[in-house]
């Protein structure tokens, strides 16, 4: 920290520009472009001088990556942000600096224009009011935080298979439900598809069977994953690819009545696909809740 005082800005200079002394963070020897303002002219502290306050905090109680959710007009704060914390913590701690893009609302296939001047425009609570908050954060969490993401508020209420909300829902909502119907069906194959043996569970041999049960032991390390690179999305794509496998399965049952999940005369068998049905609404109601999102038990 230091007085000096700053180059004036490239390019034409603004009317309202004056050269002089003020309170000054060094950033530039931590990797950013200028050294940046810690005091405004009325010697009132900047919003950056707050932000190296809050750092410094996160520091002090043991943090040693620091995350920040930002718009993507402020990127220009992303370099300023790491030289602050690198400086703060000595280079132990370090600044993932997330910016997000915009969302495009729309609304009967047409664009939302929106005006704060004309006090014209859509606010979290109206689009929170309209689809739920259930919707609203699992369709959030399909896109990676840095692409531009259309929201159309009559399409995400859509009981259709292009609304993802809507078809991992109906995934769990459809396993319940067949694990219902077997309590009435097929009470001892439930009972043994609770803690199915070996022998039984080996009788999963169909190619759906088993690329499904490869995507559920792959879920621990995903989940993981998704953390370690604070990508959310990962998750929604992952129960929507299991969605789509599930409702796959469940289709070829009503091609082939061999494939079914209860099979008539066959226990076991019945036993091991309603285990696996279980093992899909276990870790599609784990996904939804790691998302904030509450599985639905029916769909009407």
């Amino acid at each position: 920290i230091y007085r000096g005082v700053l180059e004036p800005p490239k390019g034409k200079l603004p009317d309202d520009w004056e050269a002089r002394e003020q309170l000054l963070f060094k950033s530039t020897d931590y990797g950013d472009d200028v050294d940046r303002a810690l005091q405004k002219p009325d010697d009132s502290y900047t919003y950056f001088a707050a932000d190296l306050a809050y750092a410094q905090d996160k520091i002090e109680r043991g943090f040693e990556t620091l995350v920040y959710m930002l718009g993507a007009d402020h990127g220009g704060y992303k370099k300023r942000m790491e030289a602050a914390v690198s400086a703060l913590s000595d280079k132990k701690a370090k600044a993932d600096i997330k910016l997000c893009q915009l969302v495009n609302l729309f609304k009967d296939g047409e664009p939302l224009k929106m005006s704060k001047r004309a006090g014209n425009f859509e606010t979290v609570r109206d689009v929170l009011d309209s689809v739920g908050k259930d919707i609203l954060r699992f369709i959030m969490l399909t896109r990676k935080n840095d692409m531009v993401m259309d929201f159309d508020m009559d399409k995400v209420k859509e009981q259709s298979k292009e609304n993802p909300v809507f078809y991992v829902q109906y995934a769990h909502a459809r396993a319940k439900s067949l694990l219902r119907l077997a309590e009435e069906q097929s009470p001892d194959a439930l009972k043994l598809s609770h803690s199915p043996d070996v022998a039984t569970l080996a009788l999963l041999d169909q190619d759906q069977e088993i690329a499904m049960i490869r995507d559920l032991a792959n879920y621990p390390r995903m989940v993981e994953s998704a953390a370690v690179a604070c990508e959310p999305h990962r998750v929604a794509y992952f129960l929507h690819e299991l969605a789509a496998s599930f409702h796959s399965l469940w289709n070829s049952g009503n091609q082939e009545e061999g494939l079914r999940f209860i099979v008539a005369g066959q226990p076991q068998l019945t036993a091991a696909r309603l285990a696996l049905a279980r093992a899909v609404a276990i870790v599609v109601a784990s996904g939804l809740s790691i998302l904030g999102v509450n599985p639905a038990e029916e769909l009407r």
